[in-house]
């Protein structure tokens, strides 16, 4: 899967050969006429010129026709004119890299071997399951621009941190210029799957209010995915002077919260409060979650440093706020990938992490004719259940997704080759594994199938932040993506980025309760989007309590969350 380098074309194919052959053609044939006449005349050599001349271009169209009609591969020369060959490469190169950068939702603006997985991943996956607006493609490029302009390193960037040391310090009459450049601070936590849903998030959050998005970059988030923004970072600089943000809570003075619920926001922050904190964690208060109604008029605009801290994916309640839901209409036409497109843009795995992902799917996955993901996460503790391996197995029997087996080989199958189906597994435990691996392998399917059954790891525990862990479980959810279909367990978040990373509507396995498997054990969700669990229950225009999952048609409550709230397409 090894890109040529280079762009160019050719020698023997610089540009689409003319049509002068044709036109001599015919030239030579309306010359042919009157030198005929003059042949009367005297002088025959003329029209014997012309004639021959006609001969050679007629003998020449037919390699022409091969040069226009084999100009994306190889010209038919001798083995040893290798220039042609080697710039036809170059150009099926340049075509493969145009269909690599995502109808223009990336850049070729980057060194192919500082991350592979840029240019490498297209091939892997089918075509795209969602293609990017030109409004989407347009204010990317537009908060790429802001991120060079205003990031680490810049002088903007460091006039900004100027200021918040000072107002730090309390000293007065510092104001801003009226081009400050503003920023947005992320810090996301709990497991790397809550951890990709919150960088998505601020990002589409960063590009609605124009703010340079950074993100603390924590224990092993750099180790993870390469830098989506060229020539810059979205990398917190380690020097920056706020310290221990993972520790800032609701409770701190410059908190969202405490300066709404004191009727305070706008005077505090017109009396230059070095900074505002937003506290989205999934069971923040009433207080925190009217973030999501401000509508970037009220006093939010006026603070340079946004400080936010969140665990989920809160994009479905900005497709709430009145302020944002044209702008949100442009970008995204269809609500139902959100997610998918910004996974995209934004979730580069570093080389080491590309290396993993690579080698297990050309290992276990590439050959088969079809592939299975099926992701388990069990919320009662990390011993294996029983009624969680039986809702799998009729999970996928009750929506076709496996083939039944039989206790005897049937007679008279045909020898030869037959569909191939492998299936992955992902999950703490290899119990779950196992059991479904010894079934396939110990009983023949009635369909004639032939099933595998892999699992890339089984750490037993979850060790949130620990470098190695995080990548072998990046590396596993970019794996679920790669497949055809995909089962995921309810709550997961995990599963969500499996499955919207791929662009696949997943089959969610509802949660279980009292050790029971539920009936019914699963169900096709309604898009593809993952699910905010701690949503607001606020009707930003109306200014009072209300259903959200019912305010609009494109965001609805999840099937594996009653109270949660996600995207989908309104024909839903």
């Amino acid at each position: 899967m090894a890109l040529d380098g280079g762009a160019g074309i050719g020698n023997g194919i610089s540009k689409r050969p003319s049509q002068q052959c044709s036109v001599a053609v015919d030239k030579a044939a309306h010359r042919a006429d009157e030198e005929t006449e003059e042949e009367d005349e005297g002088k025959p050599w003329v029209a014997r010129k012309w004639i021959t001349s006609l001969a050679v271009c007629l003998a020449a169209l037919p390699l022409l026709m091969i040069m226009v009609s084999r100009r994306d591969g190889p010209l038919p020369f001798p083995s040893g004119w290798t220039t042609a060959t080697t710039t036809a490469k170059s150009y099926e190169h340049q075509e493969s890299n145009q269909d690599g950068l995502l109808g223009g939702l990336l850049l070729p603006e980057f060194d192919e071997q500082s991350c592979i997985s840029r240019y490498q991943s297209a091939p892997y996956r089918k075509n795209m399951t969602r293609s990017p607006s030109a409004h989407l493609v347009k204010r990317l490029r537009g908060q790429e621009a802001l991120q060079r302009r205003c990031g680490p390193g810049t002088e903007a960037y460091r006039r900004a941190v100027e200021r918040l040391n000072t107002l730090r310090k309390n000293v007065t009459g510092t104001t801003a210029d009226d081009d400050t450049c503003k920023y947005l601070v992320l810090v996301p936590y709990r497991g790397l799957g809550n951890r990709i849903l919150a960088m998505a998030s601020a990002f589409l959050y960063a590009m609605l209010t124009d703010r340079v998005l950074l993100i603390d970059r924590g224990t092993s988030i750099p180790d993870l995915f390469c830098e989506p923004f060229p020539g810059t970072s979205w990398f917190l600089a380690p020097d920056f002077p706020l310290r221990e943000l993972e520790n800032l809570t609701g409770e701190v003075p410059e908190s969202y919260r405490n300066l709404v619920r004191d009727g305070r926001a706008a005077s505090a922050v017109s009396s230059e409060l070095p900074y505002v904190f937003v506290d989205l964690d999934h069971a923040c208060t009433y207080h925190d979650k009217l973030f999501y109604c401000d509508d970037h008029r009220e006093f939010l605009h006026r603070a340079p440093w946004l400080l936010m801290r969140t665990d989920g994916y809160f994009v479905p309640a900005l497709f709430l706020n009145p302020a944002y839901q044209e702008e949100l209409g442009m970008l995204f036409p269809r609500k139902d990938a959100v997610f998918y497109l910004l996974a995209r843009y934004l979730f580069h795995p570093t080389n080491e992490s590309w290396g993993l992902i690579t080698r297990f799917y050309d290992s276990y996955l590439k050959n088969s004719d079809e592939r299975l993901g099926i992701q388990v996460r069990v919320f009662d503790g990390d011993t294996p259940f029983k009624h969680v391996l039986d809702q799998i197995l009729a999970c996928t029997s009750q929506e076709r997704l496996l083939p039944e087996v039989v206790a005897q080989e049937p007679p008279g199958r045909p020898a030869g080759a037959r569909s191939t189906k492998a299936v992955l597994m992902t999950g703490l435990s290899s119990w779950y594994f196992e059991n479904v691996r010894g079934r396939y392998w110990q009983s023949a399917t009635a369909s004639g199938e032939v099933v595998s059954v892999h699992q890339p790891s089984h750490e037993e525990h979850q060790l949130t932040g620990e470098a190695t862990h995080d990548m072998k479980a990046l590396a596993e959810m970019y794996l679920l993506s790669l497949t055809d279909a995909i089962v995921t367990s309810g709550w997961s978040t995990f599963g969500y980025v499996g499955h919207g990373l791929g662009g696949l509507t997943p089959w969610i396995m509802f949660r279980p309760e009292n050790l029971t498997t539920p009936d019914p054990p699963c169900r096709r969700a309604a898009s593809m989007e993952p699910c905010l669990h701690g949503p607001p229950f606020y009707d930003c225009r109306a200014r009072r309590g209300a259903d959200t999952g019912k305010l609009v048609p494109h965001v609805q409550h999840c099937e594996d969350m009653s109270w949660g709230l996600k995207l989908v397409h309104p024909e839903y």
